[in-house]
């Protein structure tokens, strides 16, 4: 079946949580980090979707938090994340809130990742490709239209 069409145009501000049944898979080095069909989506006017993944469907094995955080004004105060596969160290690529605000409460004990950062994630076999710009972990399918926050020139809409 052919998922309809969304614009990120369309997206809410404040964004949005929503639950959903997409399988998302994460791979690097032949490793499997994730694998999961009970993720959450964050949708936000101007970024594709980020996914936020639950701890129990993802190898926490493979991620040693770091020093630092940062502040979202809708869902609180972030912690990062290296993920370790075999001698490779993929640096802050993980993020996630250990006390949301109330409004994203679900999001707790779930981990985001910026796919670009890694070897391949997928959402229903679907080959993603990452939100440009080095802040955002947005997730761009076939069915995710833009244009989208990121790019050079973006940064004030």
């Amino acid at each position: 079946m052919e998922r309809e069409t969304e614009s990120v145009w369309d997206y809410p501000r404040p964004p949005r949580l929503e639950h959903t049944t997409d399988r998302i898979v994460v791979t690097h080095g032949g490793v499997v980090i994730a694998d999961t069909t009970a993720p959450l989506r964050v949708l936000e006017t101007s970024h594709p979707p980020t996914y936020y993944l639950p701890f129990a469907d993802v190898d926490m094995s493979l991620v040693e938090p770091v020093e630092g955080a940062s502040m979202c004004e809708w869902k609180g105060v972030a912690k990062y994340g290296d993920i370790v596969v075999g001698q490779e160290r993929l640096s802050r690529v993980a993020w996630w809130y250990p006390t949301p605000t109330p409004g994203f409460a679900d999001i707790v004990n779930h981990l985001a990742l910026y796919p670009g950062r890694v070897e391949r994630c997928t959402v229903n076999g679907e080959v993603v490709t990452a939100q440009e710009g080095d802040f955002y972990g947005g997730w761009i399918n076939s069915w995710v239209t833009g244009p989208f926050k990121g790019a050079p020139g973006t940064w004030g809409w």
